[in-house]
């Protein structure tokens, strides 16, 4: 039998609570508007942390709301454009698992279905309240006889839906962790991309700060192979704030430090350095994850550019260490680990690469000896992978070939090219 995903809606699918939205829009105007807002916003964390039960506080804020069927058309409008990043990246995902997915939210359908329809759910599978209004399409109140409008709503719901098969849960608030604690689910993860409530991701299965890691640890086709939240990224000594929250909203982890501390040596994946910061030989030999350094200013005898090209690690800096740019030297390490991009690096061949849709992408680096390619070649041959796209550049040292294929392949194909002789560095990029 097929597995079923249950998904939350509110700080979830989307980055927001959806009402906390609405009374932003509605109460606009309002003289007492701000006190207003935060009445909402506690009602909201309240249940969403088990304080509170969650009819009492969806009576509250609703009463709170003084909103109408205007008011949802900002609204929707408006969380469209809040969807959160790993699950509008993830669209293919739920393409192809249609028939699973469901939304199950103590949201409204009046807002929640035209957000989450272009994500190919299909409407019998959104579960949420529903509005009542009055003749001047007024929000009075909602169908109190919706399970999902009272206290372990989406407990209630599921007993009443007796689906067939492994239910997985993602959500970030108390209700959702519900569905494990009555015994619903098989697992829940506590999605954290928005907000953590630590009361509830201490009692999940597992922490999901991103959708992709829930793919990831499910084994589920993503849009990335590898989780961004997954990649170390130290940042020391004087960094841009600019740079570090652009990496923080791209889902790396971060780390800031004064200074380098060895404890990160073998597990940090990216390095940024402020201006007058050093690594030397020994801990860049013990990098062994290190895919790309930055450096605020010339890297020009600062640091061994050699020793990292022959590591594979891809460096980019700035001759300028006080440019204007304050996010220049982050966004291109970005971009290497999202696309592979190494325009403007200061060690590697320069490609700028187009993102090409329904492929993955391969990296491969490797020493720059006659007959790589061939044996590349080779073995995509004896896999008969169709490839969509191939871009190769060189130096004198090393070869840097990005290929695109098909995503339907055998995993092995992965572990032939990362044995071929001379190969640095090989990865999955999405």
């Amino acid at each position: 039998m097929k597995p079923y995903f249950i998904i939350d809606f509110d700080s979830t699918f989307t980055q927001v609570e959806a009402l906390d939205e609405l009374a932003r829009i509605s109460l606009k105007h309002h003289p007492d508007r701000e006190i207003i807002y935060q009445k909402i916003e506690d009602l909201t964390n309240l249940a969403m942390e088990g304080k509170l039960s969650f009819s009492e506080s969806l009576e509250g804020r609703v009463k709170l709301l003084n909103a109408n069927k205007s008011h949802l058309t900002q609204l929707i409008k408006h969380l469209k454009k809040k969807v959160s990043a790993s699950f509008h990246r993830n669209k293919l995902f739920f393409k192809k698992h249609a028939d699973e997915v469901l939304i199950v939210s103590g949201g409204f359908k009046e807002f929640i279905t035209p957000v989450v329809s272009p994500y190919y759910i299909k409407k019998k599978n959104i579960y949420a309240n529903t509005f009542v209004f009055d003749a001047d399409d007024q929000i009075i109140g909602y169908d109190a006889e919706n399970p999902l409008s009272q206290e372990n709503g989406k407990v209630k719901l599921l007993k009443q839906m007796a689906l067939k098969g492994d239910i997985y849960g993602i959500g970030d608030g108390h209700s959702d962790f519900q569905l494990k604690e009555f015994g619903m689910i098989k697992k829940f993860f506590a999605f954290t991309e928005n907000i953590e409530r630590k009361t509830v991701a201490e009692k999940a299965d597992h922490v999901a700060p991103s959708f992709d890691e829930f793919l990831y640890v499910s084994d589920l086709p993503r849009a990335i192979s590898y989780p961004k939240n997954r990649i170390l990224c130290l940042l020391v000594g004087d960094v841009p704030q600019e740079s570090i929250e652009l990496l923080k909203k791209d889902g790396f982890s971060i780390r800031h430090k004064d200074t380098f501390e060895e404890k990160y040596v073998k597990d940090v994946g990216m390095l940024l350095l402020g201006n007058g910061e050093l690594i030397s030989n020994e801990q860049l030999k013990n990098a062994v994850k290190l895919k790309t350094l930055g450096f605020i200013g010339s890297a020009k005898e600062k640091i061994n550019l050699n020793l990292c090209t022959e590591m594979g690690i891809v460096v980019f800096d700035s001759s300028n260490s006080s440019t204007a740019n304050k996010t220049l030297i982050a966004r291109r390490m970005a971009d290497f680990i999202n696309t592979g991009t190494t325009h403007r690096s200061a060690n590697f061949p320069n490609l700028q690469l187009p993102k090409i849709a329904e492929s993955h992408r391969l990296v491969h680096i490797h020493k720059n000896v006659p007959g790589i390619m061939s044996k590349i070649t080779k073995v995509l041959a004896k896999h008969e992978i169709n490839i969509v796209a191939q871009f190769l550049m060189t130096n004198p040292k090393i070869g840097y070939v990005i290929t695109d294929i098909d995503t339907t392949y055998d995993k092995t194909l992965l572990k032939e090219l990362r044995k071929i002789e001379n190969t640095i560095k090989f990865r999955v990029l999405y």
